[in-house]
C-alpha cells in the first residue's frame, strides 16, 4: 500500500512510498483510508522537527486527522464493514498515570502518552490502517467526506466542555461568546457556541473570503481590527490564535466572572510587555478564570461527532477548501489564500 512518510525536521524527506500493510496486532479493525486532513501540527513535524518516529524507525508515517471506511471488523467489535470512521489520535501511557487509567489521556500527567502520526506511532496517512475498536468513532453516514473534520472538532468539544464546567461555578448563565481566530479551530468553536444558543462573535485579522461568510452563515458576527476597540464584553472567550499580545488584550475587555479558554499555540517567540500586577488585579477583581486545553478524550470525539451531525452539511463541506492527491502533501503544507481545511485524497 502507499503511504506518506517523513523525517521530522527534514522537508526534503517527504515521500509517498510503498510500505507494508498494517499488522493485525495494530488493531482488529481494518480500515481503508479515504481522506487525511492537514493542520499546523503536520507542518511543525516536517519543518520544525516536532514529532517522533516509532522506536527503531527513522521515518514517521504521518497524519492524525483521519476518515476511513471499515473493511474488516469482528462481529463483537461494535463495527461493521462499510462504517465510516475516524481514528482517535492519542494513546494512554503504559504506566499508566491516574487520568490515563480512566480514559482521560488528554490529561496525562507524566507525558508518556503516544500519538498516531505524531509521537511514536504510525499515523493515518496510508491507504490502509488498523485500529482497536475503542479508538475508533463511527460517523453519521450523512456527513460524507466532512467526517474528516472530526479530530479538530474534538479539540473544541473539549474546550467547550471545560469552559462550561468552569462557568457553572456561578448561578448566572453566559450569553456572549468571543472566538479569536477564524481558522478551522475557530470556526468549530463558533459552530459549537451557536449550537449552545450563545451570541457568538468571531475576531480575525484576515477579512478575505471565505471566512467572513462562513461566520455569517452560522448566525455569528465577524470582526476584525483591535479587540480593545470592538465594543465587546464577552462572558466566554475561546482563544484559538496563541497570540500573546491578543491574549493580554482580552483580559482587559472581558465581562465580570468571565471564563477564557486558551486553545491556540503560537509557533513564535515574541516578547510581549505585560504587567503581571495588572493581570493579577484584573483576574482577581473581575472574578475571572483563564485556563488552557489540549487534545481530547473519547467522549470529546463523540461530542464532536454529534455537533457535526447537527451542523449544516453544506457549511461543513465548504470548510474543505482544497483536495489534493497524496503526492501533493508537501505542497499542501504551505497555506494558500482562501484555505480553511486542506484534505489529502488517499486514493489519488
Amino acid at each position: 500500500m502507499m503511504a506518506i512518510t517523513v523525517v521530522p525536521g527534514e522537508p526534503g524527506e517527504v515521500r509517498v512510498e510503498e510500505v507494508p500493510e498494517p499488522e493485525e496486532s495494530e488493531g482488529e479493525l481494518l480500515v481503508r483510508g479515504d481522506l487525511l486532513g492537514i493542520c499546523g501540527t503536520d507542518a511543525d513535524i516536517v519543518y520544525e522537527g516536532y514529532g517522533v518516529p516509532p522506536p527503531g524507525r527513522d521515518r514517521l508515517l504521518i497524519g492524525h486527522e483521519s476518515l476511513g471506511t471499515v473493511l474488516e471488523a469482528a462481529p463483537d467489535s461494535g463495527f461493521a464493514p462499510g462504517d465510516r470512521v475516524a481514528g482517535i489520535v492519542r494513546r494512554p501511557d503504559p504506566v499508566p498515570c491516574e487520568p490515563c487509567s480512566r480514559g482521560e489521556w488528554d490529561f496525562c500527567r507524566n507525558g508518556l502518552f503516544t500519538e498516531r502520526g505524531i509521537d511514536q506511532r504510525r499515523g493515518f496517512g496510508s491507504q490502509l490502517w488498523r485500529t482497536e475498536p475503542e479508538y475508533a468513532v463511527r460517523l453519521d453516514p450523512e456527513l460524507g467526506d466532512a467526517g474528516v473534520l472530526l479530530e479538530p472538532a474534538s479539540v473544541l468539544a473539549k474546550a467547550w466542555e471545560q469552559t462550561a464546567h468552569i462557568a457553572a461555578r456561578a448561578s448566572w448563565r453566559p450569553r456572549t461568546a468571543l472566538v479569536t481566530g477564524a481558522g478551522p479551530i475557530g470556526l468549530f468553536a463558533a459552530l459549537m457556541g451557536v449550537q449552545r444558543g450563545l451570541d457568538v462573535h468571531v475576531l480575525d485579522r484576515d477579512e478575505s473570503p471565505p471566512k467572513p461568510q462562513l461566520v455569517a452563515d452560522l448566525g455569528a458576527a465577524f470582526h476584525t481590527g483591535d479587540v480593545r476597540e470592538s465594543g465587546l464584553r464577552p462572558d466566554l472567550v475561546i482563544e484559538c490564535t496563541g497570540n500573546g499580545e491578543l491574549i493580554a488584550d482580552l483580559l482587559g475587555i472581558v465581562a465580570p466572572d468571565a471564563v477564557v479558554c486558551l486553545a491556540g499555540i503560537s509557533p513564535g517567540s515574541r516578547t510581549v510587555p505585560l504587567s503581571t500586577d495588572v493581570v493579577n488585579n484584573s483576574l482577581v477583581l473581575g472574578n475571572s478564570a483563564v485556563f488552557g486545553t489540549v487534545n481530547a478524550a473519547r467522549r470529546h470525539y463523540e461530542q464532536a461527532a454529534d455537533a457535526l451531525a447537527r451542523a449544516d452539511r453544506g457549511w461543513l463541506d465548504r470548510l474543505i477548501t482544497r483536495r489534493i492527491p497524496m503526492d501533493g502533501f508537501a505542497d499542501a503544507l504551505e497555506k494558500k489564500s482562501g484555505d480553511v481545511k486542506v484534505a489529502v485524497d488517499l486514493h489519488s
